[in-house]
């Protein structure tokens, strides 16, 4: 499969043929390397930092802790998510409320994801992903997490709007509307070591 890269790293060119959704899927349960896909072209997921997998490893396991009594189940970076017929991502963290669909190999109905942003994703993140998953229709709240300082970016529904919250504190409190559940950044941030 010929592809571009992005995700955890530097963005390249995307793949110089169209690829079908079918065989996206296909080659995806065979792949050694993770590929997204959007309308037809496939690009490779890049290693992400010490930082970036520090940071997911703390929320996936807070939410994986708390949610336990109910229905909802935490996903980290390996769980595809349908974005739309022709768009698949792989969201850092995605929580699902929904009973198990029939492939097991992506989920399409989430109320909650959590991104967590570099200097090589943030364009992606804050405009193409932010845009693609406010568009899901039972996505309640979209997270950004930056790797490189303590700052959040909440995005919310609320009725038929968005809104916007932004947290920069170690005491901050994450509250996370759309599960009933909330986190310290202090938790979030636990031994992520910053850049100079």
């Amino acid at each position: 499969m010929l592809a571009g890269s992005i995700g955890g790293g530097v963005s390249l060119n995307r793949s110089e043929q169209l690829v079908s959704v079918q065989d996206y899927l296909e080659g995806e349960k065979e792949s050694p390397i993770r590929h997204e896909y959007v309308e037809g072209y496939v690009y490779a997921m890049a290693g992400a930092s010490d930082r970036h997998n520090r940071i997911a490893i703390n929320l996936t396991s807070r939410l994986n802790e708390g949610l336990i009594e109910g229905p909802c189940e935490v996903f980290m970076s390996d769980m595809k998510l349908r974005v739309s017929p022709n768009v698949y991502y792989y969201p850092d963290v995605v929580v699902c409320c929904d009973s198990p669909p029939l492939d097991a190999y992506f989920r399409a109905q989430p109320v909650l994801i959590i991104e967590v942003t570099s200097p090589t994703t943030q364009r992606i993140d804050h405009h193409e992903k932010l845009t693609a998953y406010q568009h899901i229709p039972g996505v309640r709240e979209f997270v950004l997490i930056s790797q490189d300082q303590v700052r959040v970016e909440v995005h919310r529904r609320v009725g038929d709007e968005w809104r916007q919250e932004i947290l920069s504190q170690a005491t901050d409190l994450l509250m996370l509307d759309s599960i009933g559940f909330s986190v310290k950044l202090s938790d979030v941030y636990r031994n992520v070591r910053f850049p100079d």
